[in-house]
């Protein structure tokens, strides 16, 4: 089993189409959805997290290309430095997926990398800097 995350980006005229339906049931992929952003009058982008069998993953992709929707491994890292972090939380109510949370009674922010979907929205407004990006692994990550 190998685990990945992709960005997809899908033309307008595909956006309509049962995609993500098909990798699941075709390809028996398991299919998380980290983000999506899919107007019909433009361009469609999701980021995936996809975990199958390495065979069934290579034809899910290959109907993905097959239908013109590019794919691009999730090539950066969000990370956060301990020290700089002062907890103010202004990267709190910007993360859309919840990576950024505030523990309580503590009143730390916390990071939770595995939620993270690269947006790099905390990066830009994290006053302390304490926000990064790293580049990522574009390997294929095994599952036990």
């Amino acid at each position: 089993m190998i685990l990945q995350r992709v960005i997809l980006r899908f033309p307008a005229q595909v956006v309509d189409r049962p995609i993500i339906y098909n990798l699941i049931k075709k390809y028996d992929l398991v299919v998380n959805i980290l983000k999506a952003n899919i107007n019909i009058q433009k361009e469609g982008t999701m980021v995936l997290e996809i975990q199958g069998d390495p065979t069934q993953y290579a034809r899910g992709l290959e109907y993905l290309q097959s239908l013109g929707v590019s794919i691009q491994p999730l090539s950066q890292a969000v990370f956060r430095d301990e020290e700089a972090c002062t907890h103010c939380g202004a990267c709190i109510g910007v993360c859309p997926t919840g990576a950024l949370y505030l523990e309580r009674p503590s009143m730390e922010v916390k990071f939770d990398e595995n939620r993270c979907v690269a947006c790099l929205i905390c990066v830009k407004v994290c006053p302390y800097k304490a926000m990064g990006v790293v580049a990522a692994s574009n390997s294929l990550a095994p599952v036990d």
